[in-house]
Protein backbone atom coordinates (compact mmCIF):
# COMPACT_ATOMS: atom_id res chain seq x y z
CA UNK A 1 0.00 0.00 0.00
CA UNK A 2 1.69 3.02 -1.32
CA UNK A 3 1.86 6.05 2.13
CA UNK A 4 0.58 9.40 1.34
CA UNK A 5 3.08 11.08 3.81
CA UNK A 6 5.30 13.60 2.46
CA UNK A 7 8.29 14.49 4.36
CA UNK A 8 7.87 19.16 4.36
CA UNK A 9 10.56 20.88 5.17
CA UNK A 10 10.70 24.78 5.63
CA UNK A 11 13.98 26.28 5.03
CA UNK A 12 14.30 29.93 5.95
CA UNK A 13 18.01 31.71 3.87
CA UNK A 14 19.15 34.38 5.65
CA UNK A 15 22.66 36.38 5.64
CA UNK A 16 24.28 39.68 7.01
CA UNK A 17 24.80 41.63 3.74
CA UNK A 18 21.28 42.74 2.88
CA UNK A 19 21.95 45.29 0.39
CA UNK A 20 18.75 47.70 1.68
CA UNK A 21 18.99 46.48 5.91
CA UNK A 22 22.46 45.19 6.61
CA UNK A 23 22.32 42.97 9.04
CA UNK A 24 18.69 42.86 9.54
CA UNK A 25 18.71 38.81 10.13
CA UNK A 26 19.70 39.63 13.70
CA UNK A 27 18.07 43.14 14.71
CA UNK A 28 15.66 42.78 17.18
CA UNK A 29 12.32 43.23 17.35
CA UNK A 30 10.52 43.43 20.87
CA UNK A 31 14.10 42.56 21.88
CA UNK A 32 14.14 39.23 19.72
CA UNK A 33 16.53 38.81 16.56
CA UNK A 34 14.17 39.03 13.62
CA UNK A 35 15.36 35.90 12.10
CA UNK A 36 14.30 33.79 15.60
CA UNK A 37 10.64 35.65 15.22
CA UNK A 38 10.42 33.58 11.85
CA UNK A 39 12.18 30.24 13.12
CA UNK A 40 10.04 30.33 16.09
CA UNK A 41 7.00 30.86 14.21
CA UNK A 42 7.15 28.48 11.68
CA UNK A 43 8.12 25.96 14.39
CA UNK A 44 4.56 26.46 15.55
CA UNK A 45 3.35 24.75 12.37
CA UNK A 46 2.28 20.89 12.99
CA UNK A 47 2.95 20.23 9.30
CA UNK A 48 6.29 20.77 9.39
CA UNK A 49 8.91 18.00 9.99
CA UNK A 50 11.88 20.47 10.47
CA UNK A 51 12.54 24.22 10.23
CA UNK A 52 16.44 25.07 9.06
CA UNK A 53 18.15 28.33 8.81
CA UNK A 54 20.34 28.45 5.65
CA UNK A 55 23.01 30.80 5.74
CA UNK A 56 26.55 31.85 5.05
CA UNK A 57 27.31 33.75 8.46
CA UNK A 58 28.85 32.60 11.75
CA UNK A 59 26.89 35.62 13.78
CA UNK A 60 23.18 34.25 12.45
CA UNK A 61 24.48 31.10 13.16
CA UNK A 62 25.21 31.74 16.74
CA UNK A 63 21.78 33.34 17.27
CA UNK A 64 19.82 30.61 15.70
CA UNK A 65 22.11 27.78 17.36
CA UNK A 66 21.95 29.50 21.41
CA UNK A 67 17.92 29.52 20.97
CA UNK A 68 18.46 25.84 20.03
CA UNK A 69 17.79 25.80 15.98
CA UNK A 70 19.05 23.91 13.43
CA UNK A 71 21.58 25.72 10.84
CA UNK A 72 23.05 24.32 7.70
CA UNK A 73 25.53 26.68 6.48
CA UNK A 74 26.51 27.62 2.80
CA UNK A 75 28.49 29.82 0.32
CA UNK A 76 28.61 33.32 0.48
CA UNK A 77 28.62 33.34 -3.27
CA UNK A 78 24.59 33.63 -3.78
CA UNK A 79 22.90 36.17 -5.29
CA UNK A 80 19.19 34.55 -5.05
CA UNK A 81 17.78 33.16 -1.76
CA UNK A 82 16.53 29.96 -3.55
CA UNK A 83 20.37 28.95 -4.70
CA UNK A 84 21.09 29.40 -1.05
CA UNK A 85 18.44 26.84 -0.09
CA UNK A 86 19.24 24.43 -3.04
CA UNK A 87 21.95 24.37 -1.58
CA UNK A 88 21.04 23.83 1.82
CA UNK A 89 18.23 21.43 0.97
CA UNK A 90 21.03 19.36 -0.99
CA UNK A 91 21.86 17.50 2.63
CA UNK A 92 18.47 17.14 3.46
CA UNK A 93 15.98 14.45 2.53
CA UNK A 94 12.44 15.92 1.89
CA UNK A 95 9.51 15.27 -0.39
CA UNK A 96 8.63 19.30 -0.40
CA UNK A 97 11.39 22.20 0.32
CA UNK A 98 9.38 25.70 1.16
CA UNK A 99 11.50 29.16 1.36
CA UNK A 100 10.76 31.60 4.24
CA UNK A 101 11.71 34.44 3.80
CA UNK A 102 14.08 35.57 6.88
CA UNK A 103 12.47 39.08 7.02
CA UNK A 104 9.04 38.13 7.08
CA UNK A 105 8.36 37.95 11.37
CA UNK A 106 4.43 38.09 11.31
CA UNK A 107 4.44 34.60 9.42
CA UNK A 108 1.36 32.33 10.72
CA UNK A 109 2.22 29.04 11.02
CA UNK A 110 -1.51 28.08 9.08
CA UNK A 111 0.15 29.82 5.82
CA UNK A 112 2.93 26.66 5.34
CA UNK A 113 -0.21 24.50 5.18
CA UNK A 114 -2.02 26.77 2.23
CA UNK A 115 1.32 26.52 0.22
CA UNK A 116 1.88 23.00 -0.02
CA UNK A 117 -1.90 21.87 -0.21
CA UNK A 118 -1.79 22.22 -3.54
CA UNK A 119 1.61 20.27 -3.90
CA UNK A 120 0.05 17.52 -2.36
CA UNK A 121 -3.10 17.21 -4.23
CA UNK A 122 -2.07 17.98 -7.83
CA UNK A 123 0.79 15.34 -8.16
CA UNK A 124 1.81 17.27 -11.59
CA UNK A 125 2.74 20.55 -9.96
CA UNK A 126 5.94 21.82 -9.21
CA UNK A 127 5.73 25.15 -7.26
CA UNK A 128 3.83 27.16 -5.32
CA UNK A 129 3.79 30.60 -4.12
CA UNK A 130 1.66 32.54 -1.71
CA UNK A 131 0.17 35.61 -2.16
CA UNK A 132 -1.70 38.70 -0.64
CA UNK A 133 -4.05 41.60 -0.99
CA UNK A 134 -2.13 44.15 -1.41
CA UNK A 135 -3.80 47.12 1.18
CA UNK A 136 -2.98 50.64 -0.29
CA UNK A 137 -1.73 53.22 -2.66
CA UNK A 138 1.48 52.93 -0.87
CA UNK A 139 2.12 49.32 -1.25
CA UNK A 140 0.97 49.14 -4.85
CA UNK A 141 3.61 51.75 -5.64
CA UNK A 142 6.89 50.80 -3.66
CA UNK A 143 9.03 49.26 -5.35
CA UNK A 144 10.03 46.99 -2.04
CA UNK A 145 6.42 44.75 -3.15
CA UNK A 146 6.51 42.49 -5.93
CA UNK A 147 3.29 42.82 -7.38
CA UNK A 148 1.84 39.50 -8.94
CA UNK A 149 -0.39 39.06 -12.32
CA UNK A 150 -1.95 35.76 -12.12
CA UNK A 151 -4.06 33.80 -15.33
CA UNK A 152 -7.91 32.62 -14.73
CA UNK A 153 -6.75 29.35 -13.09
CA UNK A 154 -4.54 31.14 -10.51
CA UNK A 155 -1.01 30.15 -12.75
CA UNK A 156 1.56 33.01 -12.80
CA UNK A 157 1.87 35.30 -15.29
CA UNK A 158 4.21 37.40 -14.36
CA UNK A 159 5.67 39.49 -11.35
CA UNK A 160 6.94 43.28 -11.05
CA UNK A 161 8.37 45.82 -8.42
CA UNK A 162 6.78 48.19 -10.65
CA UNK A 163 3.06 48.92 -10.30
CA UNK A 164 1.07 46.16 -12.64
CA UNK A 165 -1.50 46.00 -13.70
CA UNK A 166 -2.44 49.34 -15.14
CA UNK A 167 -1.91 52.12 -12.14
CA UNK A 168 -4.00 53.83 -14.17
CA UNK A 169 -7.13 51.29 -14.24
CA UNK A 170 -6.10 49.06 -11.51
CA UNK A 171 -7.78 51.39 -8.54
CA UNK A 172 -10.89 52.43 -11.34
CA UNK A 173 -12.67 48.28 -10.85
CA UNK A 174 -13.04 45.28 -8.73
CA UNK A 175 -9.69 44.12 -9.37
CA UNK A 176 -8.01 42.27 -6.94
CA UNK A 177 -4.46 43.74 -6.94
CA UNK A 178 -1.79 41.29 -5.08
CA UNK A 179 2.04 40.96 -3.63
CA UNK A 180 3.91 37.93 -3.40
CA UNK A 181 4.78 36.88 -0.10
CA UNK A 182 8.25 35.48 0.67
CA UNK A 183 6.93 32.05 0.81
CA UNK A 184 7.46 29.36 -1.94
CA UNK A 185 7.12 26.15 -1.76
CA UNK A 186 8.78 23.54 -4.39
CA UNK A 187 9.04 19.52 -4.66
CA UNK A 188 12.63 19.10 -3.45
CA UNK A 189 13.53 17.25 -6.74
CA UNK A 190 12.44 20.24 -8.95
CA UNK A 191 14.21 22.90 -6.80
CA UNK A 192 17.31 21.13 -7.85
CA UNK A 193 16.42 22.14 -11.26
CA UNK A 194 15.17 25.27 -10.70
CA UNK A 195 18.43 26.58 -9.30
CA UNK A 196 20.55 25.13 -12.32
CA UNK A 197 18.44 27.09 -14.78
CA UNK A 198 20.28 29.86 -16.68
CA UNK A 199 19.19 33.10 -14.98
CA UNK A 200 17.09 34.81 -17.89
CA UNK A 201 16.40 38.39 -19.05
CA UNK A 202 12.99 39.77 -16.77
CA UNK A 203 14.73 38.04 -13.60
CA UNK A 204 17.45 40.36 -14.11
CA UNK A 205 15.15 43.48 -14.79
CA UNK A 206 12.81 42.67 -12.01
CA UNK A 207 14.96 40.80 -9.63
CA UNK A 208 12.23 38.42 -8.51
CA UNK A 209 13.28 34.95 -8.60
CA UNK A 210 10.36 33.66 -9.69
CA UNK A 211 10.39 35.27 -13.20
CA UNK A 212 12.84 32.96 -14.17
CA UNK A 213 10.81 29.57 -14.24
CA UNK A 214 7.60 31.49 -15.96
CA UNK A 215 10.94 32.47 -18.69
CA UNK A 216 11.87 28.65 -19.20
CA UNK A 217 8.24 27.83 -19.55
CA UNK A 218 7.44 26.38 -15.85
CA UNK A 219 3.85 26.66 -13.99
CA UNK A 220 3.28 27.97 -10.99
CA UNK A 221 0.48 28.23 -9.02
CA UNK A 222 -0.37 31.10 -7.09
CA UNK A 223 -2.30 30.53 -3.69
CA UNK A 224 -4.02 33.45 -1.74
CA UNK A 225 -3.37 33.46 1.87
CA UNK A 226 -5.01 35.48 4.77
CA UNK A 227 -2.95 37.11 7.62
CA UNK A 228 -0.73 40.47 7.30
CA UNK A 229 2.47 40.61 6.70
CA UNK A 230 5.25 43.12 6.90
CA UNK A 231 8.25 42.45 5.04
CA UNK A 232 11.33 44.14 7.08
CA UNK A 233 13.15 45.71 3.60
CA UNK A 234 14.42 48.77 5.93
CA UNK A 235 15.80 50.05 9.38
CA UNK A 236 12.04 52.00 9.58
CA UNK A 237 10.09 48.77 9.29
CA UNK A 238 11.16 47.28 12.47
CA UNK A 239 8.50 49.75 13.90
CA UNK A 240 5.79 48.75 12.04
CA UNK A 241 6.27 45.49 13.02
CA UNK A 242 7.19 45.67 16.24
CA UNK A 243 3.14 48.18 16.48
CA UNK A 244 1.78 44.83 15.12
CA UNK A 245 3.03 42.08 17.35
CA UNK A 246 2.80 43.73 20.56
CA UNK A 247 -0.74 42.37 20.01
CA UNK A 248 0.15 39.27 18.15
CA UNK A 249 -1.31 36.63 20.05
CA UNK A 250 1.44 34.04 18.53
CA UNK A 251 4.33 35.54 20.59
CA UNK A 252 3.04 34.47 23.60
CA UNK A 253 3.66 30.65 22.66
CA UNK A 254 7.13 31.41 21.93
CA UNK A 255 8.78 34.53 23.65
Amino acid sequence: MESNYMKIIAIIPARMSATRFPGKATALILGLPMIEHVRRRLSLCNILDDVIVATCDEAIKRVVEKAGGRVVMTSDAHERCTDRIAEAARSIKADIIINVQGDEPLVMPEMMSDVTRPLIDDKNLLMVNLVTKIESQEEFNSPNVCKVVANCDGDLLYISREPIPSIKKAGSNDYVKLKQLGIIAFRSDFLQVFTKLKPTPLEKIESVDMMRAIEHGYRVKMVETKGRLIGVDLPGDIKRAEEIMVNDQLIKKYM
